[in-house]
């Protein structure tokens, strides 16, 4: 039986114009966590990444670290939904710059209740799929996995939103269960699944081992 380790994103951009980028710590924490699998003999039988850029960078870190993994299999359906597309369906006029705590809980107390209206069908946010094609592309990653490798270590490399897919889809959760795992994933945390033919099944969610020292533990962050 081997392990599919999904693994969000470094810290990215948020609240700049362009997210889609690492920041320097989100750097540093991938980089940490290829390092952190070395110095335990970890090595990944295949790899499977999202085709954005803070994606690609996650994994030029973790294969930083590790120093080498398998070309990645590139999948879009690994890719995350879009945040802003799904506020301006529930607050069309525009947000100021989430740089308070007062306005950083407002953009995701939008983001979550524009997450519920789009996964039951209420509401169609402009350039995204509907949340059954949104993960079906999730399920379609799972499924490779599941029938192609069997009895192997597997890096998946995504986005919380599409984790938190794979989580919910695993574990057959509701909704607003999805919705609350997925707020809560931190950057460049890593879950587990076992593999086996037939299933996958949950081992770990939202872990940070490798910051788990006292040199690292202020390296946590969560957007």
């Amino acid at each position: 039986m081997g392990t599919l380790y999904l693994v969000r994103h470094g810290q990215a951009s948020f609240g700049a114009d362009d997210y889609d980028q690492l920041s320097p710590r989100g750097h540093e924490q991938a980089v940490r966590l290829g390092a952190y699998w070395r110095e335990r003999g970890l090595q990944f039988d295949a790899v499977l990444c999202g085709t954005l850029r803070r994606h690609a960078q996650t994994l030029q870190g973790i294969q930083q670290g590790l120093e080498g993994t398998p070309e990645p299999l590139l999948m879009p359906g690994l890719n995350e939904y879009d945040s802003h597309a799904l506020i301006h369906c529930v607050h069309p006029m525009p947000l100021p710059r989430p740089d308070t705590p007062e306005l950083y809980k407002q953009h995701f107390r939008l983001l979550c209740d524009a997450m519920a209206q789009w996964m039951a069908g209420t509401i169609s946010p402009a350039g995204m799929p509907c949340w059954d094609d949104f993960s079906g592309g999730v399920r379609a990653a799972l499924d490779h996995v599941r029938r192609q490798h069997t009895g192997h270590n597997v890096l998946l490399v995504s986005s919380g939103g599409p984790i938190a897919a794979a989580v919910g889809e695993v574990l057959c959760t509701p909704p607003e269960v999805t919705i609350a795992l997925n707020m809560r994933i931190r950057n460049s945390a890593v879950t587990e699944f076992s593999i086996s033919p037939k299933r996958l099944m949950l081992q770990t969610f939202n872990t940070l081992p490798h910051l788990d020292t006292p040199e690292h533990r202020g390296w946590a962050t969560h957007a």
